[in-house]
């Protein structure tokens, strides 16, 4: 008979699985972003939910629940073209252009020198011109030709394991295939990323945690639906993240990939070099993923006439990272502070998080401090892509606290609303704020239960205990010796 638990369980994870088909399939970001942004807050409602009750399933049913979903809420993300954002529409091309030979590096989309590589379904022409989303480009004289792709008029922004990603993509998909190639390996990454979780928790932690991840909606939304690259350089940080413990050079070397894959990864170093305190073992982590680094970028510096960071210091410039006076960043520190103290605030508190996970953290637990420092600087710096937080989320299943969820539940809200009319400062202000306050009383709960920080290890012990009962209990002669 079925555990009502485990069966309530099952009607919350497929009520997520048809709300999400549904929020997939409303194509409102431009024409109805409020529509949308309810759609999401359902199916954020409905996961919360689905994961509390997880937590009344047996260990051994939780983890065929865990991946079972995590494959059919990945699959949600198939049924349709990308709805919020067009950066797989760069992917695609970034793919087509080193199939061609030519570095992803060299040339903008809008370059007359990538003229032949362009087709109807990337490069529009006429009254398919007509969407909002659609960027003019140069044509012939008394011709209408606009792209899918943004910014076509920037180099490449994407480092070099993620570029590999696209040309293999493009190698292996059929001709007029679309978007479809790249959603699906986002889904395959997607589920690839659950299963690391689960091994990596089956030996330190308590597997329904990686429920944060496999019946997240960011994950079905972001790295399938619109099929971001970010989604691989998750998949290689938490990788690295769980290897880096027992084999320090394998886990430099992923975390180096990661880094490779999309920037953002770097934040994941000092975790992993959490509790170390010998020259040699940091250097053991840090040289290998420094090397991966190094060498992944190397054959794009020999192709390319052009420099290899692409469009990277303007796109910092662009979001307003290095401006003081930029209203869409740093949205919880302008509340306390003035704009001009921004970003030596930011970088003071950041180096003060570093510090203390360098000295203080668990090497036993590097994702602990990873996530902390990743958590931070999402707070301090309030990004405006929603997909930026996968990361987060990755981290928050390693490590199972919740209440760092809310920061990417706020970067959704901040993004999806974007189209709203509504003042997007104060929109962002606002989610982040209540993220916050979410964050520091979660802390302060855990805490006040558990002063000392046994939680996470009595818990890991009770699940341990749990998933092997008869070994340690059924033999007396093993007891003793125990």
């Amino acid at each position: 008979m079925i555990n009502p638990r485990t069966l309530v369980t099952g009607l919350l994870l497929a009520t997520l699985t048809i709300t999400l088909a549904l929020t997939v399939r409303h194509d409102g970001y431009v024409t109805d972003s409020v529509g949308l942004a309810c759609w999401y807050g359902a199916c954020w409602l409905l996961f919360a939910l689905a994961v509390r009750f997880l937590r009344k399933v047996s260990v051994r049913h939780a983890v065929a629940m865990v991946l079972g979903g995590s494959v059919i809420i990945a699959a949600t993300g198939l049924m349709a073209p990308p709805r919020t954002s067009s950066d797989s529409y760069r992917y695609a091309w970034d793919g087509r252009v080193q199939a061609a030979g030519i570095s992803p590096y060299d040339h903008p989309p809008a370059s007359p020198a990538l003229a032949e590589l362009r087709d109807p379904w990337l490069f529009p022409a006429g009254t398919d011109c007509a969407g909002p989303e659609r960027a003019r480009i140069p044509g012939p004289v008394g011709e209408i030709r606009c792209t899918r792709l943004n910014r076509p008029r920037v180099h490449t922004i994407y480092p070099p394991v993620a570029e590999g990603y696209f040309v293999l993509v493009h190698a292996l998909s059929p001709d007029d295939s679309r978007h479809k190639p790249l959603q699906m390996g986002g889904a395959l990454l997607s589920v690839g990323v659950t299963g690391v979780l689960l091994l990596a928790l089956r030996r330190r932690g308590d597997p329904r945690d990686a429920a944060y991840w496999a019946w997240c909606p960011a994950v079905p939304i972001e790295a399938v639906n619109n099929a971001h690259a970010d989604v691989l350089a998750v998949l290689l940080g938490v990788a690295g993240l769980a290897a880096v413990a027992r084999h320090r050079t394998l886990g430099g070397a992923l975390l180096g990939a990661a880094t490779a894959a999309k920037l953002l990864p770097a934040l994941l170093l000092p975790g992993a070099l959490s509790g170390v305190r010998r020259w040699r073992d940091a250097a053991a982590i840090v040289i290998p993923a420094a090397a991966v680094v190094a060498l992944t970028y190397l054959p794009y510096v020999l192709l390319s006439e052009g420099s290899v960071l692409g469009y990277l210091g303007g796109y910092v410039e662009e979001e307003g990272y290095e401006d003081s006076s930029a209203r869409s960043r740093y949205a919880l520190l302008r509340l306390v502070l003035p704009g001009s103290w921004a970003v030596p605030a930011v970088a003071v508190v950041m180096l003060c998080v570093v510090v203390h996970v360098l000295l203080r953290g668990d090497p036993g637990r590097p994702w602990h401090g990873a996530l902390l420092v990743t958590g931070t600087a999402f707070l301090l710096l309030t990004p405006g892509y929603s997909w930026y937080a996968l990361l987060l989320i990755a981290l928050v299943a390693l490590d199972g606290r919740w209440e760092w969820l809310t920061v990417a539940a706020a970067g959704a809200a901040k993004y999806v609303t974007a189209q709203s009319g509504g003042d997007p400062d104060v929109i962002a202000t606002t989610a982040h704020t209540v993220a916050a306050c979410a964050v520091v009383t979660g802390c302060f709960l855990r805490r006040s239960r558990n002063p000392h920080g046994s939680d996470r290890q009595g818990r890991t012990k009770r699940t341990q205990e749990s998933a092997q009962p008869l070994r340690r209990r059924g033999n007396p002669a093993t007891r003793l010796k125990t």
